[in-house]
This record gives structure tokens, sequence and C-alpha cells, in this order.
């Protein structure tokens, strides 16, 4: 960060972050709590079922991706008007994400139900592992599809600076699924379960229940407006495309690079591919708290933006940093020394836990670095640099992350394979926080607000 001091008070700043970002927090370790535990209950019917769930998880975040970027440009857009002293055109935009984005993730949707077995097989499942991902799969979809349509609903929320309704919900929605997963994967007494559909199953009752509650709760705030649509389509298409495109774009590679990651692995069995499964959803449920900050971060940041109060927001990068590489190293230590239970709870397959074992022990602790680069990247977003966002995301993943996992599945081991990835991480997070460090001693010295020129 710059060395010019901060004319703002830290204390303050940390107190209304903490508000603002404490909701989301919670709501995001509950729904990627869930997750984990859904991965789990999976385990339990055998490690085909559990490799067969972890193919489909780099498509899931594909389609987690390009709902955040359009999450990311709506959000920025309304929370810019807003901070311009413009409610109208911000209810206009509300509308134009809650419909249009629910009808481009139904167009997507269809479009890999029908490729799904091309692009599965092409990631390495066969046999019984393709065969059982075709009846979960065509659940799933729906269950993302749901997921899109409560994400956009939260986006409006976030907009508003109102982070407590999201968080309540997400934690509801995923107490509902954590309940109802024995029951519709295993059955409950006479009533048989579904096997591995009945995961994605529980997932759709509960995110269904969560909708209506988010739309329930949507009445009567008037953020929504119908009139005037397609004026203000036309009007803010411009804008919409030069924050949405890289923002789904820089949202769009990493599930492009799990998809490559997963390929790579696969070439080692189906148990490692459960591994890396698994490991995946541990790594998300980690980052709790920056994807909290992503999240809760970034319409302050716009509100900021359209007041154009620049040390605002370098103290808010400031205290976020600082949150996160505490947060992420206390967690990471904590989760390396008790990797052996961990994977234990979590696998009843002796090789799947030596393997868990060996990721959780190296790429955990590797999330601080990780967590920075995110929240650079979330940050470049809000603050009108979106190219410089897709650069940060582009170079991290393909020239940092991918090349390092490469490398370990060539020397042929589970530890190769977490050196390779912590080494990705940390020279991820550190080029992110250089490059923006010097993207704001550049706008402090020059005293202008920064344009993507430079």
């Amino acid at each position: 960060m710059p060395d010019t001091p901060i004319p703002v008070s830290l204390w303050s700043l940390r107190r209304e972050l903490f508000a603002q970002t404490w909701p989301m927090a919670i709501g995001v370790l509950s729904l990627l709590g869930f997750q984990l535990v859904d991965a789990a209950f999976v385990a339990r019917l055998g490690t085909t079922p559990l490799a067969a769930q972890s193919f489909t998880f780099p498509i899931t975040f594909l389609m987690i991706g390009i709902q955040v970027g359009l999450g990311i440009a709506i959000a920025a857009l309304i929370s810019r008007r807003l901070g311009a002293g413009e409610p109208e055109r911000a209810r206009r935009l509300g509308s134009l994400v809650v419909f249009g984005g629910s009808s481009a993730i139904a167009v997507l949707a269809i479009g890999l139900w029908f490729a799904h077995r091309l692009i599965f097989s092409r990631l390495g499942a066969t046999g019984d592992t393709l065969d059982l991902i075709t009846p979960y799969w065509a659940f799933q979809l729906l269950a993302n599809w749901l997921a899109a349509l409560l994400y956009f609903g939260y986006t409006l929320f976030r907009a508003h600076n109102n982070t407590r309704l999201p968080g309540l919900l997400m934690v509801l929605t995923s107490l509902a699924n954590v309940v109802l997963d024995p029951i519709l994967i295993f059955g409950l007494g006479p009533i048989g379960g579904f096997g591995l559909p009945g995961a994605a199953i529980a997932t759709i009752c509960s995110f269904a229940v969560g909708l209506v509650l988010l739309v329930w709760q949507l009445q009567g705030r008037g953020w929504l407006a119908f009139d005037g649509l397609v004026a203000e389509a036309r009007r803010s298409t411009g804008s919409f495309i030069v924050i949405a495109g890289p923002a789904m774009l820089s949202q769009l590679m990493p599930p492009l690079a799990a998809l490559v990651a997963t390929g790579l692995i696969a070439s080692l069995g189906d148990q490692a591919v459960a591994a890396w499964g698994l490991q995946s959803r541990l790594e998300t449920m980690s980052l709790m708290l920056v994807l909290g900050l992503t999240m809760s971060l970034p319409p302050w940041l716009g509100h900021c933006y359209g007041a154009n109060n620049w040390p605002r927001i370098r103290a808010l990068m400031y205290i976020s940093a600082q949150a996160v590489i505490i947060w992420q190293l206390t967690l990471g230590v904590a989760m390396a020394l008790a990797a052996p239970w961990v994977a234990a709870a979590l696998s009843g397959n002796p090789a799947v836990q030596a393997s868990m074992t060996t990721l959780i022990r190296f790429m955990l602790p590797s999330y601080a670095l990780l967590g920075i680069c995110m929240l650079v990247v979330s940050a470049s977003n809000a603050l009108g640099w979106p190219l410089r966002a897709t650069l940060i995301s582009f170079a991290r993943l393909f020239a940092c992350y991918l090349p390092c996992v490469a490398l370990g599945v060539w020397f042929g081991s589970m530890t190769s394979i977490a050196i390779g990835a912590l080494a990705g991480n940390v020279l991820a997070g550190s080029m992110a926080w250089i490059v923006f460090r010097t993207s704001l001693a550049r706008l402090s010295a020059a005293q202008t607000e920064p344009s993507e020129a430079r």
C-alpha cells in the first residue's frame, strides 16, 4: 500500500467493515460448509460416486463464475448510481440483473445438459463414473440455476449495503440442505434414498425455500423498477460491458483452470480425483473471510468511487489485506496440524485420506496469498480497473498456478502436486499485491482519478 498517511480513522473503518463483512462471511461459511458436508455424505457411497461428483465441480464453478461476473458488474453500477445520487437508475439496473441474469444462466444450463457426456468424457470420466454423472447432473443443473437466482437477489441487497439478510438466508438454506442430504441420499426408514442424485435434489429443495423467502423480503423495498427498462438497457449497455466483460472473464478463468487441473489429476486415477474434489470444497470453505470481503467490499468501494473518496478506498484495502493475511495463516496452520483427522472425517477410503492429508498440509497455509490475489481482483473491478483485474486473474492461474500444478503432476505424486499448488498461490498473491500497491502509489502521486489507460 502507499506509504503516505491515510487520513481516515482505521478503527472506525474496521468496525464498519466488520459489520458489513461478518454476515456474508458466516453465510459463505454455511453455504460452503454444506457443500463440504454434501461431498462427505457422497463419499460414504464410495469412491466412484465421489469421483463422479468431483468431475462436475469445475463445470458448476464455471456457471458460478458467469453469475458472479454479472453480479460484479451490476453491483458496481448500482452502487455507483447510489453514490452519485441516482436511485431511479439504480432500481432499473436492479430489475435488469434479476431478469437478464436468470435468463442467461438458464440458457447456459440447457446447453451444458446437451453437451455433458462429451464434456465429462473429455475430462477423463469413463465407465461407471460417467454413467453416474448423467442422472446427477440433470438435478444439479437445476440447483445451479436456483443458486444463480438467489445470488442475483443477494446482489441487490449487497449493492444497497445490506449484507445481513443474504447472510441469514445462506445460513438457512445451508441448514436445510444438511438436514435433507442424508434423507434424500440414503433414505429414512422404509423410504429408500436416491443415492448420488439425492444430493442435488436436497440442494434444489433448500434453494427453493430460500428463493421464496428472498422474494418475500424484496417486496416493498422499492429496489426494482419495471418502467423504462429498455431505455435503461440501451443507456447502460456500454458501461455494463466494460465492467461485466472483463469481470466475467476473470471469474471464468478459475473454473477453466479447475477443468484443466482436474483433467491433469485424472491421469492419476479416481482416488486422486476424489481427494482433489474434497480438497476443492475444503479450499472454498476455508476462504470464507476472503469471499465475504469480495461480496461486502466492492459495493462499499463503488460508493467511494462514485463520491471520489480515494483516501477511504486506500484505508479499506489496507484493513482488508491485514485481515486476510492474519485469518488465512492462522486457519491454514491449524488445519495443517489437524490434517489427518480432517481427512478421516471427510472420507473413509485410506488412499483418499492420505492424499487429502498431503494436500491440506501444503495448500491451506498458502491461501493467505491466494486470498490477497482474490481481494485485489475484486477491488480492481469495483474501482474501474476491469482490464487490470482480468490480467491479474490470467497471470495468477495460467502463469503461476497451472504450470506449477502441471509440474507436480509430471513428478507423479500428490506431494509434488500440493507443493506445486502452494508455489503457484504464493507467486500469484505476491504479484497481485505488488501490482495493486504500485497502482495506488501512482494514483497518490498524481492525485488524479485512475483510468484504465494507466
